[in-house]
């Protein structure tokens, strides 16, 4: 049988989602944590990798398994042998033909920035310091320049192995509240250190460290001198992953 499950977690002490050699993972612990629940090994499948130190509000993973454990139950199960940083915040049977990857529509993104000339230790955990002044007014106008479909190879990290870099975002949105500043992007995907690059340029474009030309020339032409820099993991949050149906408030048999 297929279950699905919302997990949340801090991304800070963890190499991403993906389990891997030479560190911790939320996969790992997951993968841990079922194991000991189950007695049995369950690939986990999530919507996408979260990268290092990288945040999720709302992932979305698959696993298939027998159990006697009822299906919204699972969670609490799970929950007492995670650790403090993660939490499976929902768990359900998933319907039929279900895939926590490939039947993912699109996802939102959260990049949070606060702007102060002093650190800010309660915010740092899940945002960056903007020291420099920025215009806000320009911070929310550089959001239309990525809504649509784009070549986005120059927002791509350098070494990555995809078919194409073109990908297409349905929303830029930029919320401000005093000096914490929330950039949403929401897209049929990403690329690898996309959202991060992404928050970076309308930051330098903000700053006036960049125009609209040079905008305009990364999207057209791929040029990597035309695009801010990658900003940190802390600041990104997974906010969401759309599947066209309302997957954990359904009762699917």
């Amino acid at each position: 049988m297929r279950y699905a499950l919302l997990i949340s977690y801090d991304g800070t002490n963890y190499g991403g989602w993906q389990i891997q050699k030479n560190a911790v993972t939320v996969q790992q612990k997951l993968t841990e944590a079922l194991y000991d629940l189950l007695g049995c090994k369950c690939n986990l499948i999530a919507s996408g990798r979260t990268d290092s130190g990288v945040h999720a509000k709302a992932q979305v993973c698959h696993f298939d398994a027998e159990t006697s454990v009822p299906a919204e139950k699972i969670a609490d199960a799970l929950n007492v042998r995670l650790p403090q940083d993660i939490s499976v915040l929902q768990s359900v049977k998933a319907p039929e033909g279900f895939d926590a990857q490939s039947s993912a529509k699109q996802k939102t993104y959260c990049y949070r920035i606060y702007l102060s000339e002093r650190r800010h230790p309660l915010k740092d955990r899940n945002s960056v310091q903007i020291k420099y002044n920025i215009d806000l007014k320009k911070l929310e106008l550089s959001a239309k320049f990525f809504e649509g479909e784009h070549d986005f190879k120059a927002y791509c990290a350098s070494g990555s192995q995809v078919l194409t870099t073109v990908r297409k975002v349905y929303k830029t949105e930029v919320k401000i509240n005093k000096s914490d500043v929330e950039i949403y992007v929401t897209g049929n995907g990403f690329l690898y250190n996309m959202v991060r690059t992404l928050a970076g340029t309308m930051i330098y474009f903000s700053a006036g460290r960049l125009n609209g030309e040079d905008i305009k020339n990364s999207l057209l032409n791929g040029d990597r001198n035309s695009v801010g820099k990658t900003m940190p993991a802390k600041g990104l949050t997974l906010e969401s992953v759309d599947y066209g149906i309302d997957l954990f408030n359904s009762n699917f048999t």
